[in-house]
């Protein structure tokens, strides 16, 4: 794959969709009805220092179409202590994509069993991965369900269902809604605490699910806490197109850091370097990029030095682009004496390309450095470990959403030139006085940067007094470094007992 389609797809798919095109034969399924498989396991684990049994299930979930054909079958993996106790949270988990299964979240941070791969951003090599347990699960303090959407891990679309049903913003938040109330219901848990979360596009999909399951005037699901993971709401940020100052803005403060840990920037912290781009890129580099053609010569030369001394780029490269570097150029540009390129999920990691003359790099680093690690841990989970029987792949990155993802909000909202779902999330707050937001950012992920989750946050219409944000010194999938695993779920832990 190139670097855009596979990071895209591993993190988020920030691209349009592609043109209408002839749609997929889906055929996962024979025509006769299918019967939902349901695996369990009575397990036990040591997590948080609490030993705990707990029953893991994997199950398949089927969602029919009103004239009761079976369009969907999707699968969730949930942990419930045992003796089962209805007073405990229930904390509801997807990853992103749009095509992502909840393989990284549930393998890398928070199921009972991790893939253990190397924590110091150097590639997974060859197998085998090992399978271990995960004291950092965050079993002791909730009961978890993990989700793959339409599309995603072993969740697919029957055969003859036409994919705009199920791929796009709103199409998607309805199924894993309908997913989440039909768990609910069938494990009697309408009443106890619920969280929900998930990383990247799953920051996207919980705005929307929020709203599908608290702004629904039937069947109204209360949520206690919404988690988000590398977050990505307002999509002003994404990677940006000819007249949008605004990605240049929000991944500037991303760039600096990245150079602190290389060393090309000298500062205290990477906290301080971070804070003195903030800054730069909020006051005087804004005003210089709204000015367009219009910015004096010398305002311009000001700007440039302090780009340089931030970026760790040479005034000359900054000035041959017009002061605006894009991330994709910056992977390439800020190593290039030495040989290497760094990774857009995570700017620690680092890669060699075939040569070193090009603008963009070959490849991703950051995610083709852990990807078979994950892939081979949770078929050997699911499949082995809680004996799921199918011959479908696990789609921990699957194609076919991204591809037909509907990117419209619709209801009135106008012709969503400009995608933005945080407003969503404001309303959920606003309805409902002890909903908690949780958001965590990796220092070092330019797939969501950091400071476009805070700007995306702080609009009007969002109460600022019941938002948590943390910090993490790696990037997008900050629980591959071990340090930071346990300082997330240490942080989640606070998080969800202070209720």
């Amino acid at each position: 794959m190139t670097t855009r389609l596979l990071a895209a797809a591993a993190a988020l798919a920030l691209s349009a969709p592609l043109a209408a095109q002839e749609k997929p034969d889906t055929a996962s399924a024979a025509s006769a009805a299918i019967e939902a498989q349901v695996r369990t396991r009575d397990l036990s684990g040591t997590f948080g220092g609490q030993r705990i049994n707990y029953r893991a299930t994997v199950r398949e979930t089927i969602l029919e179409g009103d004239d009761g054909t079976q369009e969907a079958v999707i699968v969730t993996t949930s942990y419930v202590r045992n003796p089962r106790d209805t007073s405990r949270p229930v904390f509801f988990i997807y990853n992103g994509g749009p095509g992502s299964g909840s393989v990284w979240l549930q393998m890398g941070a928070w199921g009972p069993k991790r893939v253990g791969i190397p924590s110091d951003a150097r590639d997974d090599g060859a197998p085998p991965y090992p399978l271990l347990d995960n004291p950092d699960s965050l079993l002791d303090v909730a009961d978890l369900v993990f989700i793959d959407p339409p599309g995603t891990g072993f969740s697919y679309l029957t055969k003859g269902t036409d994919p705009e049903k199920y791929y796009g913003l709103r199409q998607d938040a309805r199924a894993v809604a309908q997913v989440i109330r039909r768990w609910i219901n069938d494990n009697g848990r309408w009443n106890s605490p619920k969280y929900l979360g998930g990383e990247s596009y799953g920051t996207t999909r919980t705005a929307m699910v929020v709203d599908e399951l608290e702004g629904s005037t039937f069947n109204d699901v209360g949520l206690n806490g919404l988690i988000l993971v590398s977050t990505i709401l307002d999509f002003a940020g994404r990677e940006p197109t000819p007249g949008n100052e605004m990605a240049y803005i929000v991944t500037l403060p991303n760039m600096a850091a990245a150079a602190y840990y290389h060393g090309k920037v000298q500062a205290s912290s990477v906290e301080a370097i971070a804070e003195e781009a903030r800054q730069f890129a909020i006051g005087p580099y804004a005003t210089a990029l709204l000015k367009g053609q219009d910015l004096p010569a010398a305002e311009r030369v000001a700007v440039r030095a302090e780009l340089a001394r931030l970026t760790g780029l040479s005034e000359t490269y900054l000035d041959q682009a017009n002061l605006r570097v894009t991330s994709q150029r910056f992977y390439k540009e800020l190593l290039r004496d030495r040989g290497l390129t760094i990774g857009r999920l995570d700017a620690r990691y680092t890669g060699r390309d075939y040569d070193n003359a090009g603008e963009t790099p070959d490849n991703d680093p950051s995610f083709y450095g852990i990807d078979a690690g994950y892939t081979a841990a949770v078929n050997q989970w699911l499949r082995e470990g809680l004996g799921f029987e199918t011959d479908r792949e696990y789609q921990s990155i699957g194609r076919e959403p991204g591809r037909y993802w509907d990117w419209s909000l619709g209801q009135g909202w106008g012709r969503n030139a400009y995608l933005n779902v945080a407003p969503l999330i404001g309303k959920a707050m606003r309805e409902n006085s002890q909903l908690r937001l949780f958001n965590a950012q990796g220092w070092y992920d330019f797939a969501t940067p950091f400071f476009g989750a805070e700007y995306s946050l702080n609009r009007f219409g969002i109460p600022q007094d019941r938002l948590t944000f943390k910090y993490y010194d790696a990037g997008h999938m900050m629980y591959v470094r071990d340090e930071d695993r346990a300082k997330l779920t240490s942080d989640l832990r606070e998080f969800i007992r202070a209720r």
